[in-house]
Formats: structure tokens, sequence, C-alpha cells
């Protein structure tokens, strides 16, 4: 006779979510990653965000197939109680699926191939014309022209940190470190750890550290109760200098205060981010990311792929009744301001202490 299998409900499992102490379950075996998650390749925020939790649609979303084969060694013997799939859940792996049968998650294209080239030639062309010219018109061009190289360069630096974006692990870390590292200024590493934790957590205020920039910004009139950052582990004050400073709100996508739910991944990536619409031609300029809501449901996904899936991930959000936001470049930019002004009021109504002059006004009013 087989040995039946030993079962824990979801409230014991959610009783292991903590640093030293963190379970997951993916499809409805229990796994103890307390020891991993220090070695986990993306960082251990991601885990410590999902533990007691689970966590199938993010690891389907981050891992190809073949990570499945080095889940063993963490396993505990036990299976979720009752476990279950909602019928968005098993549409999105459906998906994941399907790409991956497509080649998607394999075709990259000579993007980066491409986009270096690009670089190294508006440098070239930036500093020619530094050095040769003393027009001022020229200066100005040269410096716009550096603007795109660095903008470049991080798009680059954002792929590789995703996918790989050249043939082999050791060009694809040599792309990290010199679009990131060298181009941006920016520690590819250091980037790795936030922007899978703002991936894992999407728009949650106290855990996406995209969205925790106190004092000089904030995203919602929700951080002038001086919330804690899970991501940081301090508490991020709305004090008497954070109302001087003027606190912007960054996002017009959705916000929410609270642990991210491993159970709500389509429901909290498509709630969190917005489509930019522009032509096909216009792909290049940014990087890919026009298509956030792709692009957080498909991390992996290289960017040259993301307009090919469009339609199938619109068909996703419409049948499930997910929200699928897009604007132009221009209305984005109009929603942000809008966004802006009313957080700058709500700051302004707060600091009643702060003289109400000329000056008080021009650092409250004008974003």
């Amino acid at each position: 006779m087989a040995e039946s299998r030993r079962h824990i409900s979801q409230e014991e499992l959610g009783k292991h979510n903590k640093r030293g102490d963190l379970w997951v379950s993916i499809q409805g075996k229990i796994y103890d990653v307390s020891d991993w998650a220090k070695d986990h390749p993306g960082g251990e925020p991601p885990l410590l965000n999902l533990s007691g939790q689970d966590a199938t649609d993010a690891f389907v979303a981050y891992h190809p197939g073949t990570a499945y084969q080095y889940l063993d060694k963490f396993f505990t013997g036990y299976y979720l109680q009752d476990y279950s799939v909602s019928e968005v859940s098993k549409d999105y792996r459906k998906l994941v699926s399907e790409f991956t049968q497509m080649g998607l998650f394999d075709k990259k294209g000579h993007v980066t191939l491409y986009t270096l080239t690009a670089i190294a030639l508006l440098f070239v062309v930036s500093v020619y014309g530094i050095l040769c010219s003393d027009s001022m018109w020229v200066h100005l061009g040269c410096g716009a022209l550096m603007g795109v190289l660095w903008i470049q360069s991080g798009w680059i630096g954002h792929d590789s940190g995703h996918y790989k974006v050249m043939s082999s692990t050791g060009f694809n870390r040599f792309a990290q470190v010199l679009s990131g590292n060298c181009l941006a200024g920016i520690s590819i590493a250091w980037w790795k750890w936030n922007h899978n934790a703002h991936h894992i957590a999407c728009n949650s205020l106290d855990f996406d550290p995209d969205l925790q920039h106190m004092p000089f910004f904030v995203v919602s009139s929700k951080f002038f109760n001086s919330l804690t950052s899970y991501f940081y582990d301090r508490k991020l004050n709305f004090d008497s200098a954070s109302r001087f400073l003027f606190c912007l709100n960054h996002f017009s996508s959705n916000v929410y205060v609270g642990h991210p739910s491993g159970n709500e991944w389509c429901d909290k990536q498509t709630k969190g981010t917005l489509d930019i619409t522009c032509p096909s031609w216009m792909d290049w300029f940014h990087g890919g990311l026009q298509f956030q809501i792709e692009h957080h449901l498909f991390p992996r996904l290289p960017r040259c792929q993301l307009r090919k899936v469009s339609p199938m991930v619109q068909e996703l959000c419409k049948k499930h009744n997910l929200p699928y936001n897009s604007a132009s470049f221009w209305k984005a930019n109009e929603m942000t301001i809008g966004t802006l002004r009313t957080a700058a009021l709500q700051a302004r109504d707060l600091a009643n202490p702060v003289p109400k002059n000329m000056v008080w006004e021009a650092f409250n009013t004008h974003g």
C-alpha cells in the first residue's frame, strides 16, 4: 500500500513566514527554504515576501521548467491541505507553457548587439562633438546623445537582470557590468536585489522599494502616516522635513498597503502596471517597458517578444476581468501630473505650521 501523504493547513503554513523559518508552497508541495534564502540568486526579499504562502505563479514566472529538479532537496514531506488552483492561474500557467513550447523565452533576437553598437556609436559621436567643436548647440546635442546612451544602457542592464541577453552566462555578466556598473553607474547586484523585490510586491507601499523614496517622493497620501518599510527594515517618517520638501506623487497606477499575496499574482501585477501605447518603430525608445503589464506577468520574456504576446495577455485579462490599462505617452504624463498635483495639495494641507507666503506657495503648489 502506498504511504499516505502528510498534509498541513494553510494556517499552519502561514506560521512559517520569517527569516530562519521560511516555508513556501509550490503546486501543493511544501518546501523549507530557510537556509537557501540567503543564497537565492533573486535575493532574499522575494522569498520573504511570499513566505508562508502558495508561491506557484511567482515561481512559474521567474523560473524555467528545469528549475523544478532543484526543489526536491527542500521538500519537507508535507502537502498543502485543500490545495486548489484558480481559473486565472490555470490560464496563466497555460500561457507560460505555450510560450515555452513556442520558444519565446529563448528567442532574444539581436537586440543587445544592436543596442551596444548604437551605444558605442553615440559615445564616439558625443566625445568627438565636444572635443572638436566650440558650438553651444553642438555641445547641447552631444549632451542629448549621451542621455539617450545612458537610457539605452539602462534598458540592457534591466534585460540582463531578468534573463540571459547574451549567448553565455559569462557574456551576460559582461553585459550587466558594462551597462549597469560602468555606463549607468548602478551596481547590477544592488539593482537585482531591489528590482526583484519590486516585481514580487508590485506597488505595495510597505513592501515595494520602488515606491519608498521618503522624504523626497511619495506615491500615496498613506505615506503621511509614516509607514514601515519591510524592505529597508525601518520606518519612513513623514516629519517636518518631509513636509517642507514637498512630497510628490510618483505613479498613477493602483497602490496598496500590506503583504503581497502569491494567490493574487495576476491581479496584483495587472493592477499595478500601465502600458504605454506606441508604434512598433518606437519600441527601441521605451526599451520594451511600454509593455509593463506583459513584462510584469512574464518577466523572463525578452523584450522583442512582448508586442507579440500582448493580444494573448489582453485576452487573459478580458476573460478573467483583470484590468488592462494603457495610455499614450502624453496621456500617461498627464495622468502623472494630475496625481502629482493631488499629492502636493494633500501635503500642503498637512503642513499648516509652515508660513503661507510666496515662497511657501512655490514649494507646495507647483510640482
